[in-house]
């Protein structure tokens, strides 16, 4: 008997997820499978997950190979596989970041750099950007803007101060005695692929240094390639105090983590911020073979190319129909804004075989896996096409 997958998640979760009508069962690289069998170009790829695509053969073997050696080693004792992955990701990490925090997600990464810049400074004011999302968990959510987030369980906590996005101005006019720390993303991305103003970040840098407030940058979406380079603040040239990574860090399996300069992070002490999960050897042994796939197959500069000419070919869209406003993104993060609801275009494209996500009412989100190859953007061009002609303003 066939098993109704969608009735069973709906009886047994919690309503907290927007769902679509799609059941997915299996994946490699940019294309999942549903159990109906039908075929899907993924632009969501688990919000960015599946960065070096699904089933990494890399990631795959690793996993294989670790699980039947040790999958839990709590981080009070030491650890073969979690030591060699530390000391990999320190080599490629923005210069001066040498100490890490391993836990199991992006909210979570954010959670540990707001205590680091709390205990390093005394302060507690963090300066958050208005459309910037870092995470619903309580101190995560209290930097995230949307009010969609936030109504619900407010009064949060009052250690936030927003600003405008690329308005350096209104930075400094926030930038009092009690402020810790500005975090930021490179790229917004839940905001809607909001790329700041060409030299945007490196005065929000000089702001930080000169104030003596710390920058924490926020790469979980932007972080290990998604825009060409490993980390999208190589763009600017900047360097943060603390940077917080996650989504396709383990190449899908539920990992995060946060990197500060030595004196920040040894501000924390024994017992202060600890759990059970972070660093496992399973999530480290898939997080080292991610990392070598970023590094070693390619992914970086197919990552430019093909991000290239998607982007080339989402632009078309803007002299061909009236109902696109913007198209917008760097590498393989990119959006397309239109001047009406998404909401049937998105479903549509689904019927069409193309997965992609979604910010806000009016914005189509696309964040393939880094292998995506010239011929499935032509899949996704031609969905996208097939929609567009039939929105109507």
């Amino acid at each position: 008997m066939e098993l109704d997958y969608k009735g069973l998640e709906d009886a047994h979760l919690a309503p907290t997820y927007q769902k679509f009508p799609v059941t997915i069962v299996r994946g490699l690289g940019a294309k999942v499978w549903d159990d109906k069998g039908k075929e899907y170009v993924d632009c969501v790829a688990g919000y960015g997950a599946a960065l070096v695509g699904h089933c990494n053969p890399r990631v795959v073997e690793a996993i294989k190979k670790q699980c039947e050696k040790l999958i839990a080693c709590h981080g009070s004792y030491y650890n073969d596989v979690r030591a060699e992955y530390v000391e990999r990701l320190a080599k490629v990490l923005p210069k001066g970041l040498t100490r890490v925090y391993l836990c199991n997600s992006g909210a979570e990464a954010v959670e540990a750099a707001i205590k680091i810049a709390w205990k390093a400074t005394g302060r507690r004011i963090i300066i958050s950007m208005m459309r910037g999302y870092h995470g619903k968990t309580l101190g995560a959510l209290t930097l995230t803007w949307g009010q969609k987030y936030r109504e619900p369980f407010e009064p949060l906590p009052n250690f936030v101060r927003f600003v405008p996005y690329g308005n350096i101005d209104k930075l400094r006019e926030a930038m009092r005695d009690d402020v810790a720390a500005v975090i930021v993303e490179p790229i917004q991305g839940e905001g809607g692929i909001i790329i700041p103003p060409s030299n945007y970040l490196v005065q929000v840098r000089e702001e930080c240094t000169k104030r003596g407030i710390l920058l924490i940058i926020d790469e979980v979406q932007t972080g290990f390639g998604r825009t060409g380079k490993l980390w999208a603040c190589e763009h600017w040239n900047i360097k943060p105090d603390i940077m917080c990574m996650a989504k396709g860090i383990a190449g899908g399996l539920p990992m995060g983590a946060t990197a500060a300069r030595e004196e920040l992070m040894t501000k924390l002490k024994t017992g202060e911020h600890t759990t059970t999960f972070g660093g496992n050897p399973l999530t480290c042994a898939a997080a080292i073979a991610t990392l070598d796939a970023i590094l070693n197959d390619g992914l970086l500069e197919n990552c430019k190319l093909t991000g290239k000419y998607m982007l080339n070919r989402l632009n078309e869209f803007k002299e061909k129909f009236k109902a696109v406003r913007d198209v917008r993104g760097m590498g393989l993060m990119q959006a397309i804004e239109l001047r009406t609801d998404i909401k049937d275009p998105l479903l549509t494209l689904i019927n069409e075989g193309v997965l992609a996500a979604y910010s806000g009412r009016t914005i189509i989100r696309f964040l393939p896996p880094l292998c995506l190859t010239k011929e499935e953007v032509d899949v996704i061009i031609n969905a996208l096409e097939r929609v567009l002609s039939n929105v109507k303003l």
